[in-house]
């Protein structure tokens, strides 16, 4: 209604001509043209807050530890442990898992310790608690005269408990051995493998860990080889943190009758994740 009242009197003002005229204009621009475009405009709403973007898991994720004890009196000992581990998991049924572990002692200028292991392990997921593993672990110990000794094998594994703050898998299978020892011939046998991993967080910043592994000689079980181990972290910094380990390595039948049957070692080191 005040658009078309505002137009009549504009044709008024254009009959009068001159400055009227001019005015006219002025008036039918400020009344039916303007606000025609402000009602074509549509109201700007407020955005409203959106949710985080969903950040993706890593596919690979691993860490690497150095420690070093030095003793320095009666006698100098250095021991030296490198470690190493990674974790291929796209979070769909494959994982690939690698580890390493190297450890070195001096003590008074000879070798006291020369011990290196490593393993590369391949699990597929069968049911939420089920799963398939190929396994290849590899040990070459200097004082247990072990030149090497490969065990490829597979097998099923089952999780126990898998809960956010707690895993417990266990796991066993079947496969073949090489072993090779100083001025003797390769041995070969088959071989019955099982183990365990268990893990706790504490907290968001500390876990416990243990692990067990054996393998057995299928012609003789007699003669085994055990490895456990036990420990503990606790985070430095969030890529950091500091790790406390026992390793305890027991081997039934050594090669010869003057070396021992079982090995420890206590491990502290300083491991940095990612």
């Amino acid at each position: 209604m005040t658009r078309a009242l505002n137009t009549r009197i504009g044709r008024r003002l254009l009959r009068c001509g001159g400055m009227a005229s001019e005015f006219a204009v002025q008036v039918l621009l400020a009344t039916v043209f303007v606000p025609a475009a402000a009602i074509a405009q549509p109201a700007q709403t407020p955005a409203c807050p959106c949710p985080p973007t969903p950040t993706t898991p890593p596919v690979w994720t691993g860490s690497a530890g150095f420690g070093v004890t030095l003793n320095r009196g009666n006698t100098d000992t250095t021991n030296v442990n490198l470690a190493f581990d990674a974790t291929r998991d796209p979070k769909q049924k494959d994982v690939w898992k690698m580890g390493a572990l190297y450890l070195r002692g001096d003590t008074n200028g000879e070798l006291s310790a020369n011990r290196l292991f490593a393993q590369i392990r391949y699990e597929r997921t069968l049911t939420t608690r089920l799963f398939a593993f190929a396994q290849l672990p590899y040990q070459r110990d200097h004082f247990k005269s072990i030149d090497y000794h490969i065990a490829p094998n597979g097998g099923l594994g089952y999780k126990l408990v898998a809960t956010p703050r707690t895993t417990l898998a266990a796991d066993a299978g079947v496969g073949m051995k090489w072993e090779k020892n100083p001025d003797l011939d390769v041995r070969t046998s088959a071989v019955i493998t099982s183990g365990d991993r268990f893990e706790h967080k504490l907290s968001p910043t500390s876990t416990v860990i243990q692990s067990f592994s054996a393998i057995w000689d299928a012609n003789d079980w007699g003669d085994a080889l055990y490895t456990f181990a036990a420990g503990a972290a606790a985070a430095l910094t969030s890529r950091s943190q500091l790790k406390l380990e026992l390793l305890d390595t027991y081997a039934s039948r050594p090669p010869t009758a003057a070396i021992k049957n079982n090995d420890v070692a206590l491990l502290g080191a300083v491991v940095y994740k990612f």
